[in-house]
Formats: C-alpha cells, structure tokens, sequence
C-alpha cells in the first residue's frame, strides 16, 4: 500500500466514478482501476460495490475512505509546515467566496504586502464551500451566509442590513420603508437559489406564503446595483454600497421585517494547519473590514 494508491482511492470514492476520477488524476483509466483492484486485494476487501460500470462506495470503502482522508489530510499539512518552516517559498493561499466584489481591496492589500505568496480564488456557493472545505482546497471561505458543518472555525468580519434597490423614479423611491407584502409583484433581479441574496429574498417571502416574481437571476451578487440601474427590475444590496452609490440614478428603501442582514464571516477548518499567509491574511482581513473596508467601487461605471 502506497500513497499513490491512496490518493488514487480517495478520488475514485469521492466521486464514485472511475472516469471523472482518472480525469482529475490526469492519468489513464486503466491504471485507475489497476490500482483499485490491487489495493482491495491487498486489504482483502472490497472497497465498491460495483453493478455493470456503476460503482458505489460500500461500508468498507466509507469507513477505510474516513481513515485516508484523515491521513493524506496530515502529510498534506506535514508537507505545508515542513515548506513554511525551511522557508522553501512564500507560501500560497486558496480563498473561497459566494462574490469577490468586497475582496478586492482586501486582496489588493494582501497582495501588495505580500507579493510572493501564490493566491487563488473560487467564487463558490455555500455549498461548494463545504465540500472545498472538507477536501482542504481552501483555507479560508468568505461566507455572506452561515456555513453548518462539525468542525469549523468561523469569525465574523462585517454585520450589515440589506436594503431594497430600486432604480430613479420607481413608485417606490421616495418611501423610507416598505413591507414584503409591498413587494409580492415587484420583478426581482437576484441570484440563484443556494447564494446569500436569493436566500435571504427566499427568507422575506416565506410568511407571506407566495414566492417572489424573478425578473433576472445568476451567479454574481455584485451586479445585482448595475441591473437595477438600468430599470430591469429591483433587489436587495447591503447598505456597504449605499454611500459610494449616491450619485447613481437608483434610490435605497428600508425593508420592515426581521433578519434583513447580510453577515460576512471567516471560515477555515479548526483542525488544519494555519499556514503563516493564511495566518497573515486572517489578520489583514479582520483589520480591513474593521476599518469599514469590503464596499464596491466608487461608481458602477
């Protein structure tokens, strides 16, 4: 039993798939299914339980799978300390966030600070967030949205209410508040079900038993002020961006109902190693946005 072996399995069970596994390897099928043979007939097992070209992690493959992953996990982080400690290179940092948009500064003043650390970013979901998480493909997720796992660390960086959006000269534009029942026909511009704006726009509707009428949904949050300048519809933004949009033909209406916040947390594993530029970017981060950093550009365009 080798690592290769190891790691081969590991990728074949969390996917369940030999293919897309050799895929990932970047290696040939065969030799991924060469290596799974050997390795259950090492352990005298099998590992899958297999029905034509199906294959499916059985009892013995889950519970062997929950001891590799925890294994591989610890050479992995055996490896970064080892690295971090002979001063081999400046380090590398993965960063996982639902937008990137109140990153920028922060990652420009990483950047600038330390210029030879390697960073990566994911715009992800919450829920992919889990699964880098779970893998360890990323030290740190920005979540805009509680993330429910065993075994997390999390810090809260910013708490802000979110207001409704709506575009110069809307029937609503001069209230100061409104009621979700104010908006049961309003067109709503948001994203996709699982990020933070849909689901808090999911969360405001739920009482009044009827669903909001979507004008426009996607992926990026940070559009959302763009689209509603240009009168396609209206949507929720954190109040962050109120000040920098002043001068934009858009106006900002206070929502009565309990829970219209946006919370932008830190969130790593509590049992991974903390490298020192994930350590360094942990305490830029909680500077920056303590500092009233993470708004949006100063105009949309």
């Amino acid at each position: 039993m080798d690592l290769l072996s190891l790691r081969y399995f590991r990728e074949v069970a969390r996917r369940e798939h030999i293919s897309r596994a050799a895929e990932e390897l970047r290696v040939a099928q065969p030799s991924v299914s060469r290596t799974i043979a050997r390795l259950e007939a090492e352990l005298g097992v099998p590992l899958f339980d297999r029905q034509g070209r199906a294959i499916r992690l059985n009892r013995y493959g889950a519970a062997f799978l929950r001891r590799v992953e925890r294994a591989l996990d610890e050479l992995d982080d055996g490896r970064r300390e080892l690295a971090d400690a002979a001063g081999l290179d400046q380090g590398s940092l993965a960063v996982a966030a639902e937008t990137l948009l109140p990153l920028a500064g922060l990652l420009g003043d990483y950047r600038t600070a330390h210029p030879g650390v390697a960073v990566r970013l994911h715009q992800s979901t919450p829920d992919a967030m889990l699964d880098q998480l779970r893998a360890r493909e990323v030290d740190y997720c920005v979540a805009s949205q509680p993330l429910a796992a065993p075994g997390l660390d999390t810090v809260r960086l910013r708490r802000e209410e979110v207001q409704l959006v709506v575009p110069a000269g809307h029937r609503l534009a001069g209230r100061e508040r409104v009621a979700v029942t104010d908006l049961l026909a309003e067109p709503f511009i948001t994203t996709r079900p699982g990020h933070w704006q849909r689901a808090l726009l999911d969360r405001l509707f739920a009482p009044t038993g009827q669903r909001p009428v979507i004008s426009c949904e996607g992926d990026e949050p940070g559009v959302t002020l763009f689209l509603i300048r240009a009168g396609i519809g209206v949507g929720l933004a954190p109040t962050i961006a109120r000040e920098a949009t002043a001068n934009e033909p858009i106006a900002w209406v206070r929502i009565d109902a309990p829970g219209c916040h946006r919370t932008l947390s830190l969130v790593r594993r509590a049992d991974s190693y903390l490298s020192p530029a994930a350590a360094r970017f942990r305490d830029l981060a909680l500077a920056h946005f303590a500092a009233g950093g993470g708004a949006v550009p100063d105009r949309l365009g």
